[in-house]
């Protein structure tokens, strides 16, 4: 890997809403992001094992040779290498204002630490100072901090809103938070949580809304360097899981924990606790990858065909009305130990891709200019994880399944024949993604057919140039899988 992706690190943490909640933020450390979690797996003889994961602060220290920013009890005054790793306390400074930070404080805040890490880093060595970046890694709230210093004018200083390489979210509510179906009032003030509202949003962001969502950098970012992870477990959550209820890690809906235009991915995860994305390998991996990797893969799937069950078919040939809609799964996990998926999309989490049969097969009768195909992922690869073994072939394996939504027929539910969750195809499709002199060699193995161990084949290429994976099944299901892999940094 080379040492030019690393920059130092900013974690900035989320909303405390009560008093007690700010004193325990306060008395800690690291504000949390020191939290990890224990998993329990079973072994080849049925016994369990506990694997640890020991919280993404210490893992990035003992993983990248990052280092915090104290010593004897106090933050070093002194010059700081280049791989430090800092907390932005912003709740800190509640006693001196009296009142609790606005996001504007928090951000303006975060402006200066920038510009405090800069020179502590680079001292007075100008080019080191021009070269200076950070990352910005955001819990929830802080996400919006974050976007909030980068797309506020009045906010901060340019050159340290110039220093932002790379943000990185964990489940912020970057449309807002919606309580049983409704977005947080702008009049509810007690404990600041009027800062979820998206009026109140667009207000600090100083962005205008699109078709109601607040959900953009406006120009003022790059979306492709500003990833998102959206949380899909809502049932771990005791907070808040009941009022926001499912597609939410619990506190935050699934479709407002996103940017538009930038990478995300989904994974069952919630908002926080035992099972919260913060303590995460999942989102530790992807954090990595997405601040150190070395290639971006992305899976599109463009149906060809999409099989109606024998008797539908029949009643389609007799003239029917057939209503009906599609759900696109896939889980994306590389080859490490112990597996942990990079992005997961199901059914059963909600998080599974929605489309209706006119949006992909005629969109110009969903009101479409383009057919609305899936993107099924999109995940970064790092080569330094390639072991001596594996050669200079980096793997993954793509879980995909295509099953329908229930359908109606003439108007009225079709259940005589109906089997419950059909699948019209799964298969496991390993993907070896090999770098080389001339770009990057892709070959496949269908998982479910054969051993994932063996060489696989070429993926095939379209007309344009494209390469794909086809994808079909014995009910009639046609498919490509297309990949892109693009070098990241």
């Amino acid at each position: 890997m080379s040492q030019s992706s690393y920059h130092p690190i900013i974690y900035v943490r989320g909303f405390a809403m009560r008093d007690s909640e700010i004193e325990h933020t306060i008395n800690t450390p690291y504000m949390g992001f020191n939290l990890g979690a224990t998993r329990v797996r079973l072994g080849p003889g049925g016994e369990f094992h506990t694997f640890i994961f020991e919280s993404p602060v210490i893992r990035l220290m003992k993983d990248h040779g990052y280092r915090d920013i104290y010593q004897e009890g106090a933050v070093l005054d002194d010059r700081l290498p280049r791989k430090s790793l800092m907390i932005h306390r912003y709740y800190e400074d509640i006693e001196g204002r009296g009142q609790r930070p606005s996001i504007t404080d928090a951000a303006a805040d975060l402006s200066d630490q920038i510009l405090w890490l800069r020179e502590r880093i680079c001292g007075g060595d100008a080019e080191a100072l021009a070269a200076f970046k950070v990352y910005l890694v955001a819990h929830s709230m802080g996400g919006l901090v974050c976007r909030c210093l980068l797309q506020n004018d009045t906010v901060g200083d340019p050159e340290a809103k110039a220093c932002v390489d790379k943000v990185f979210t964990y489940g912020t509510p970057h449309n807002g938070i919606e309580v049983a179906g409704v977005n947080v009032p702008r009049f509810l003030g007690m404990w600041d949580i009027n800062n979820f509202n998206r009026d109140r949003i667009a207000d600090y962001l100083q962005l205008t809304p699109r078709e109601g969502r607040v959900n953009h950098l406006d120009g003022h970012f790059p979306p492709e360097r500003f990833f998102c992870l959206v949380g899909t477990n809502h049932r771990d959550y005791n907070a808040m899981r009941h009022a926001v209820g499912q597609s939410s890690d619990g506190l935050v809906k699934i479709d407002n924990a996103w940017v538009e235009g930038a990478p995300r991915v989904h994974a069952y995860l919630s908002h926080s606790g035992y099972y919260g994305m913060v303590n995460s390998e999942t989102a530790y991996q992807n954090l990595t990858r997405f601040l150190f990797g070395d290639a971006l893969m992305k899976g599109r799937m463009v149906v060809e065909h999409l099989p109606l069950p024998p008797s539908l078919e029949q009643a389609k040939k007799d003239g029917n009305a057939i209503e009906g809609s599609y759900l696109f799964e896939c889980t994306v996990t590389p080859r490490l130990f112990p597996p942990v998926a990079l992005s997961d999309r199901r059914s059963e989490h909600n998080s599974a891709i929605f489309r209706r049969y006119d949006e992909m097969c005629h969109p110009e009768r969903a009101g479409h200019e383009h057919a609305r195909h899936p993107v099924l992922f999109s995940v970064y690869l790092d080569s330094s994880k390639i072991t001596v073994s594996q050669g200079r072939t980096m793997l993954l394996v793509a879980d995909i399944a295509v099953r329908s939504t229930e359908f109606k027929v003439a108007g009225r539910w079709f259940v005589s024949r109906r089997v419950p969750d059909e699948n019209l195809i799964r298969d496991k499709v390993v993907i070896l993604a090999t770098a080389g002199a001339d770009g990057w060699r892709l070959r496949y193995i269908m998982g479910d057919e054969d051993w994932g161990e063996g060489r696989g084949r070429a993926v095939r290429v379209d007309d344009d140039g494209a390469r794909y994976v086809p994808l079909r099944s014995r009910k009639g299901f046609k498919a490509r899988l297309y990949l892109e892999v693009s070098d990241w940094q």
